[in-house]
């Protein structure tokens, strides 16, 4: 019987939400095998002169354990 594990990530981009969202994913399945999914369970924008200069997502990666 599979288990499955959730981990919660941080990851930014300054190019787009979907962008923040590849990188935290290629950077978690450096080290954790088996990632089924992810789930963005929040956005949030860093502002600085009135520009969007950041974009950065909280995710929940989840992965199958042996």
């Amino acid at each position: 019987m599979p288990v499955a594990k959730t981990l919660e990530i941080i990851s930014s981009s300054t190019e787009s939400i979907e962008a923040a969202v590849r990188g935290g994913i290629a950077k978690a399945s450096e080290t954790i095998s088996g990632i089924e999914g992810a789930w963005v369970k929040s956005t949030k924008v860093i502002i600085r002169d009135n520009k969007v200069v950041e974009w950065r997502v909280t995710l929940k990666i989840t992965f199958i354990v042996a």
